[in-house]
């Protein structure tokens, strides 16, 4: 089987490019530890901007327990649910989670509810919270998709645009190669290849952007929750136009729309709104404050 992968018109070939590293007889599969990467430095800005903050960072590692463990039930339940034909057919697939197959979607979610309950519990400002913590879920992810990099996943259609991406067609799932991609194949020393988009790529690249303003804004907000909600907006907005290219999209079933696509519109208007509705009920408030003191 072979493992090249190339950026052609970057001029970038790389060759042997493994998904798992060795110690022993034991494999540990770079997606696993990227992912734990990502988590351990998101846990470390958010506990950063809480100090700087005057919070207690404490409060964000036992969050981060917490919010870990049910982000990742979340995220490979919500996928299950949606492969469901593929994963009924053998049960013990649903904790293979090395071979990929986690749904940010369903990890937000149920780290959103899950610092909801903590915050709840602990009396903590929920808004200050997810402020505070939403930088680091961005960086997370930002960090996270360099796994899709290595599992040969979550790319898009074919593309012979700058960052275009070869595959050997052996290494990636045949259900996510289409028509279009095998009328573009291409054969190099004897080796088949797709070349498609680096959706991976695009979404890290966005976040990376998303995270250097939020992080430049996170002193001017006007209220607590608001930079979780621009988060919201600004990954919406990102992943609505990156999901119309993946050709491994989860779909909604009977009408066949792709669930992040509906979710990602549904929550950078729904956030957006918010804001705008929360920002205008603020400045009422300043305008009645200054006619009192006229």
């Amino acid at each position: 089987m072979h493992s090249n992968i190339n950026f052609p018109n970057l001029h970038i070939f790389l060759e042997d490019v493994g998904k798992n590293i060795m110690i022993g007889d034991f494999a540990i599969a770079y997606y696993g530890i990227i992912i734990g990467l990502g988590m351990i430095a998101g846990v470390l800005l958010a506990t950063h901007l809480a100090k700087k903050s005057g919070q207690n960072p404490d409060d964000y590692y036992d969050i981060a327990l917490y919010a870990i463990i049910f982000a990742v039930i979340g995220a490979r339940l919500y996928y299950v649910a949606f492969q469901w034909e593929y994963y009924s057919q053998d049960l013990s697939r649903i904790f293979n989670i090395r071979e990929g197959g986690l749904a940010i979607y369903g990890g937000v979610i149920a780290a959103v509810i899950t610092v909801f309950v903590f915050t709840r519990v602990k009396k903590l400002n929920f808004g200050l919270v997810t402020d505070t913590a939403g930088p680091g879920l961005i960086l997370g992810q930002c960090i996270g998709r360099w796994g899709n990099f290595f599992n040969r996943e979550a790319f898009g259609g074919y593309s012979d645009n700058l960052f275009a991406m070869q595959l050997p067609v052996s290494v990636v799932r045949s259900s996510e190669i289409t028509a279009e991609l095998r009328e573009n194949m291409i054969v190099l020393d004897g080796i088949s290849y797709i070349q498609v988009h680096p959706t991976f790529l695009y979404e890290s690249l966005w976040n990376l952007c998303l995270l250097i303003l939020l992080l430049v804004y996170w002193k001017h907000r006007k209220f607590n929750g608001e930079i979780f909600l621009l988060y919201l907006f600004g990954y919406g907005i990102g992943r609505f136009w990156i999901e119309s290219l993946r050709t491994d999209q989860l779909l909604l079933p009977g009408i066949g729309y792709p669930v992040s696509q509906a979710l990602a519109a549904c929550m950078a208007v729904g956030s957006l709104t918010y804001i705008i509705m929360k920002r205008k009920r603020l400045k009422g408030q300043e305008e009645q404050k200054n006619e009192k003191h006229e």
